[in-house]
């Protein structure tokens, strides 16, 4: 059989990676678009339209791109995070269609594939997914969670679909408000809704 392809979301801070992570260990095929994106900006044309925008000032020690001053330079600029949207949105489309194909092809297949996409319902992924799932959180642990990383809160929230939202659009959701065992028991049953037997 086919395996089927969840697309898992959630807002800023709600630990979609963590979940990720507890799919993969449960035999799941997992691709996350962040990682994606830090392979999108090491390629030359992307680093290069990047610079050309933004600044030579964004770039590291070793040529590459700094995503931390990239974020603020982008929110410095009016239109700095729809230029990146417009950049790396059709590549990462790109890269996790290939991506499917890719795990689909191998003999056997793994029994599900999920793909980690933060704005999926901001840019109307929906339908490219066999089920949504989304990992929510109350937005004073987001928030903390967020800070801790030196981000700003505000900011990448604002960008977003509010969580009830997101949630009540979801095949399911669960609230990770740092109940690991509960994330864990959550996965477990998604993992057994929608695996598939390939061999």
């Amino acid at each position: 059989m086919v395996p089927p392809v969840i697309g898992l979301t959630g807002g800023i801070g709600s630990g979609k990676s963590t979940a990720l992570a507890a799919f993969e260990r449960r035999g799941a095929a997992v691709l996350s678009s962040d990682d994606v994106v830090h392979r999108l900006y090491r390629e030359a044309d992307v680093a290069a339209a990047v610079v050309e925008r933004f600044g030579r000032e964004l770039l590291d020690e070793a040529g590459e791109v700094d995503r931390a001053i990239l974020r603020e330079r982008a929110a410095a600029d009016p239109g700095g995070f729809s230029f990146l949207e417009g950049l790396i949105h059709p590549r990462i489309e790109g890269a996790r269609t290939a991506w499917i194909d890719r795990q689909r092809g191998l003999q056997p297949p793994p029994p599900l594939l999920v793909c980690e996409v933060p704005l999926l319902f901001e840019v109307g992924l929906e339908a490219a997914f066999d089920a949504v799932l989304v990992v929510t959180a109350s937005e004073g642990v987001r928030r903390a969670r967020v800070q801790d990383r030196g981000q700003n809160f505000e900011h990448l929230a604002s960008r977003q679909l509010p969580e009830q939202e997101k949630a009540g659009r979801a095949s399911s959701y669960f609230t990770n408000d740092g109940d690991l065992e509960g994330l864990d028991a959550w996965v477990d049953e998604r993992f057994e809704e929608f695996a598939v037997s390939t061999e």
